[in-house]
């Protein structure tokens, strides 16, 4: 398919995307390859790549948060996705989130314009186990694709549910029960869209959701789901207060017309610089549109709302990344074949660039014949990959940056233990950056 001085990438999403344009800014050709125009997954709607399918939020920018800090990271190894981000961002508080068309925009353009990246408009059923290849045809993996990475890893798929929230037009939103704000009133923007509900109002609303019809699963698909995409329907059966505790919780939230404090609240997050479309956080769906329309109709403030999309649930694949994969994120039996993105065990968006980015650092010196480099369990990256390599091969689930895998000190301090991770990460992160520059 290719010579052994070019790489193929399979799939233009964040980890593809990000690893491409590593390789191809230092010189390496890629071979990029990409279904978009072939064949659509059901969750992809631009013809755009680095597509954001679900929110559009990258989490956290808090360096002393394990979201924040992987981000810092990524941006010292050279993270090009993520400066586009920044480029890109429309405000929501502390959190990172960005324009998802203007994002997507941006980095095709990137790629289209990069004289080391062939893009090829082709859907990849095998490949050449011979070439060097980052696999990052994402969690949506085309069906003959799959099977074929799982006879050569000698495994059956995994898989979980994930389920996207829905999209309302800003001007079909009853302003006299919402109003733009930050918890607690923080920020120098009110970057959220408040949506408050009474007592009555939330237990009328619960009631209506917990009953609602959902689009019916096959019936050989058992419904696992990640946790940090649960369908807000799943979410609510779990106790009448369990979205006041999630989601719609109200504390800090206080609108100064009326003098009641909420029961709950539904927060819209701008989608766009414009704010003339906004994400229900924290809304994730699995209802049938009719119904969704009819039960998220009951929060007052949308009563009316105009739906620029709805809710739908999808099914993301995985490999069981402890048996198939090395701690350099390549295949054990195929040390050439590399494994990105949600594809290999990762969860999330910025995990899934850095997961691209890794592979193409590795991949990088495997072209040149240079010794392949792990980071250690004391950074936010090292701690996310040692986990998807060495966890139990029995039940293995998908991973997203958090404290919880990170080596540190017990320091019963959490503000003191987090500042001494985030100085232990960003020394890890320059000892890498000199092992990469002595070769």
């Amino acid at each position: 398919m290719v010579t052994n001085k070019e790489v193929v990438v399979i799939g233009a999403g964040l980890a593809g995307c990000e690893a491409s344009l590593y390789l191809a800014n230092l010189g390496v050709k890629v071979k990029l390859y990409e279904m978009k125009k072939v064949q659509r997954t059901p969750a992809q709607k631009m013809d755009d790549f680095a597509e954001l399918v679900c929110s559009n939020s990258l989490k956290s920018n808090d360096i002393l948060s394990a979201s924040g800090l992987l981000k810092c990271e990524m941006l010292k190894l050279g993270s090009t996705l993520l400066k586009v981000a920044n480029d890109c961002r429309v405000p929501s508080g502390g959190a990172l989130s960005v324009d998802r068309e203007k994002f997507a925009k941006n980095v095709t353009e990137l790629i289209k314009n990069n004289n080391n990246i062939e893009i090829i408009d082709e859907k990849v059923d095998s490949f050449d186990l011979s070439c060097p290849t980052i696999v990052c045809a994402g969690p949506l993996i085309e069906e003959k694709l799959f099977v074929f990475l799982n006879e050569i890893i000698g495994e059956d798929s995994c898989y979980f549910y994930d389920a996207i929230a829905p999209i309302v037009t800003e001007e079909s939103i009853d302003m006299t029960r919402a109003y733009w704000g930050n918890r607690y009133n923080k920020g120098e923007t009110a970057d959220y869209l408040n949506c408050l509900l009474s007592k009555e109002e939330y237990l009328k609303f619960y009631n209506e959701l917990i009953n609602a019809k959902t689009v019916e699963l096959h019936e050989f698909e058992k419904l696992k789901v990640f946790e940090g995409c649960m369908p807000v329907e799943i979410l609510a059966k779990r106790g009448e207060d369990a979205l006041r505790y999630g989601p719609m919780k109200p504390v800090g939230i206080r609108d100064e017309r009326y003098d009641e404090k909420p029961y709950a609240v539904v927060q819209l997050r701008k989608e766009n610089l414009m704010a003339s479309a906004l994400n229900l956080v924290g809304f994730q769906t699995n209802l049938l549109f009719g119904e969704q329309k009819r039960v998220f109709g009951l929060i007052p403030a949308l009563k009316n709302a105009e739906f620029l999309r709805y809710g739908t649930m999808h099914r993301n694949s995985y490999i069981n990344a402890p048996k198939a994969l090395n701690q350099f994120s390549s295949l054990k039996k195929h040390p050439n074949i590399f494994v990105a993105g949600q594809l290999s065990g990762v969860e999330g968006y910025v995990e899934s660039m850095a997961s691209g980015l890794y592979c193409a650092i590795n991949m990088y010196r495997l072209l040149n014949g240079k010794k392949q480099l792990s980071l250690p369990s004391t950074t936010v990256l090292g701690a996310i990959e040692n986990y998807i390599y060495s966890a139990s091969e029995k039940n293995f689930q998908p991973m997203n940056a958090n404290y919880g895998i990170v080596d540190a000190e017990n320091i019963r301090d959490k503000e003191q233990k987090k500042k001494n991770i985030y100085e232990k990460s960003m020394e890890e992160i320059d000892r890498f950056l000199e092992k990469i520059k002595e070769n």
